[in-house]
């Protein structure tokens, strides 16, 4: 079996020298291709060392910067004749021999596409505060891919291992979609009949946002993306996907709490909850930042659902997929 590696890069250098070091001592990949989105920190020179040291490495420009443009060209680039696709985030921690542990996964369960969980890590600060609400069913509402569990089938998870000849014949990710691409090219996989498999044993590491700005900004952006995924696919969604959008609406009625307070108890009752069940995650995470939790779990539910809303409401007809590989049946705007 062939199996194509790609990592979609911007600005990585802090992690990408460990980490094409880790990956091009998997013999499992026959190519490794760096799509790089116009880094200026030093990920080029680190990328090009590693190339002149390994013929497996190869180094290409990705234009539009997003990490569904650089998988996308890079399959088109060198994907005839591999019979796998390896998706790779720069940002993030991988066991060894992942590759391995991928394809014995496929081949044990007969699966089209092998997902795996994340386990966020913080070094200190805010960011261990997030890491460990990012780890909590009070930050991710106990998404499947978001928890350590047991192997199991599931409609979507972190994006790793798919069938080369499946990501192109349903057009490949959408490249007007920014985030959440990963989960529309689900929905596009699961239409098919695809079978998806969550697979403990190749559980990466991820390193949250430092900052809470950051996370607002980038949860934000989630809230957008899954919009666009459930108005183009017109599919249901599910209470953990609800449950922001409503904590926003709660939000939105403090202003009119001058006319009456009961208009501020949602929000009251929601912010409490928040900080209380909060304090106990932290204190299973070590206590210290991690007793903070509950802050950056609220602006997580708050962003996503701003996000859902703002799309949902004021950009709902605007959204038009655009599939960087063949041309597909599936996701077109209602």
């Amino acid at each position: 079996m062939t199996v194509l590696a790609v990592i979609p890069c911007l600005n990585e250098a802090g992690h990408l020298d460990a980490l094409l070091t880790q990956m091009l001592a998997d013999q499992t990949f026959d190519q490794v291709v760096v799509a790089d989105g116009g880094s200026s920190d030093g990920s080029l020179e680190i990328a090009k060392l590693h190339a002149e040291r390994d013929p497996r490495l190869v180094l290409i420009s990705n234009p539009d910067k997003i990490q569904s443009a650089g998988v996308n060209l890079a399959v088109r680039k060198f994907g005839e004749g591999k019979e796998w696709l390896v998706r790779i985030d720069a940002h993030c921690l991988y066991p060894d021999n992942y590759g391995g542990l991928l394809l014995t996964a496929a081949q044990e369960h007969g699966a089209d596409a092998v997902v795996v969980p994340m386990v966020t890590e913080g070094a200190g600060g805010w960011q261990k505060a997030i890491a460990a609400a990012q780890n909590s069913v009070l930050g991710t509402g106990g998404s499947p891919h978001r928890h350590m569990s047991s192997g199991q089938w599931v409609d979507h998870g972190h994006h790793a291992l798919m069938r080369i000849s499946a990501f192109r014949e349903i057009g490949g990710y959408c490249e007007e979609m920014p985030c959440n691409e990963d989960a529309e090219l689900d929905v596009r996989q699961t239409k098919r009949g695809l079978k998806i498999w969550l697979e403990p044993k190749a559980a990466l590491t991820y390193f949250p946002r430092r900052n809470l700005a950051d996370l607002a900004k980038q949860y934000w952006r989630y809230g957008t993306g899954r919009a666009r995924t459930v108005a183009r696919h017109s599919i249901a969604m599910k209470p953990r996907q609800l449950a922001p959008v409503a904590i926003f609406l709660a939000i939105c009625l403090l202003p009119a709490a001058v006319i009456h307070p009961i208009f501020a108890v949602p929000a009251m009752i929601w912010a409490l909850a928040c900080l209380i069940v909060g304090v106990a995650v932290g204190l299973k995470s070590g206590a210290g930042m991690t007793l903070l939790c509950g802050v950056p779990a609220m602006i997580m539910h708050a962003s996503w659902g701003g996000g859902f809303l703002s799309q949902w409401l004021f950009k709902r007809g605007s959204d038009k997929p655009r599939y960087g590989l063949a041309s597909s049946t599936f996701g077109e705007a209602p």
